[in-house]
């Protein structure tokens, strides 16, 4: 797929909320997307742009040597075909740019198919967080990558 991995920018906060929107089922609002982009400096988020549609996008915090990836989506009609990896990896790679020497998230447990997207970057399971997400109550694993 010919898509352009970009940073995110102003110009891109609607459709950021409208796909989070699209692929949780507690997503954030405008005003948070708002805040990342705008004006919190330990923020880098990436935009899959596909002919001028935001399919998919990245976030990381990236706090003294450590990148925490807060999120990545991608639009249904877009999985499975490689652009997560693009999208983590190249995420990865810039925060690494501004410091960053090992990564953390969180997941949902029965998010299999992110499991094994960061499992290919060298993602481990090093604890769990009971009743993580309010909306459902799932349990999450926090993975690191040293």
């Amino acid at each position: 797929m010919n898509c352009i991995i970009r940073l995110a920018e102003e110009r891109d906060i609607d459709a950021l909320a409208t796909l989070d929107k699209l692929c949780f089922t507690l997503p954030w609002d405008r005003s948070s997307f708002e805040f990342e982009i705008k004006e919190n400096l330990k923020a880098i988020y990436l935009v899959a742009d596909y002919n001028g549609k935001i399919i998919g996008y990245a976030g990381i915090w990236v706090i003294l040597d450590e990148g925490h990836i807060t999120n990545i989506a991608v639009h249904p009609d877009f999985r499975n075909r490689g652009l997560g990896t693009r999208l983590l990896s190249e995420l990865i790679e810039l925060s690494e740019r501004r410091g960053a020497k090992r990564h953390t998230l969180e997941v949902s447990v029965a998010n299999h198919s992110a499991i094994s997207l960061y499992n290919k970057f060298g993602f481990e399971t090093a604890g769990k967080r009971e009743k993580y997400y309010e909306d459902t109550n799932e349990d999450a694993l926090i993975l690191w990558r040293l």
